[in-house]
């Protein structure tokens, strides 16, 4: 009981537009992944190379170490915003080259 689905993805697969939307796809992804792991890595590299600039107070007894290790809870969030608001324009193309096909 398969159903076929009345798009043709390979159809949609060979169109410009939907080969240019997976480029710009996969270099937002591959740069944000890139941005992430690289501010991830940060913190034991700083702690590990420079640790007398990471013991740094900053308020009372919080460290630099600390606060970095704290705004990377936030970057994780903001990074997922960013992800999402941009995910959802790529839907809209996605749905644009779909009707487009029709």
């Amino acid at each position: 009981m398969s159903q076929k689905s009345p798009v043709n993805w390979e159809q949609i697969e060979a169109k410009p537009e939907f080969r240019a939307l997976l480029g710009r796809k996969s270099k937002f992804i591959v740069s944000a992944t890139i941005f992430f792991m690289a501010y991830y890595l940060a913190l034991p590299v700083l702690v590990g190379y420079f640790p007398d600039l990471m013991k740094t107070k900053v308020w009372g007894e919080v460290n630099l170490a600390y606060v970095f290790a704290l705004s990377q809870f936030f970057m994780a969030w903001i990074m997922a915003f960013i992800y999402v608001r941009v995910a959802s324009k790529w839907d809209k193309e996605v749905a644009a080259v779909i009707e487009g096909h029709h």
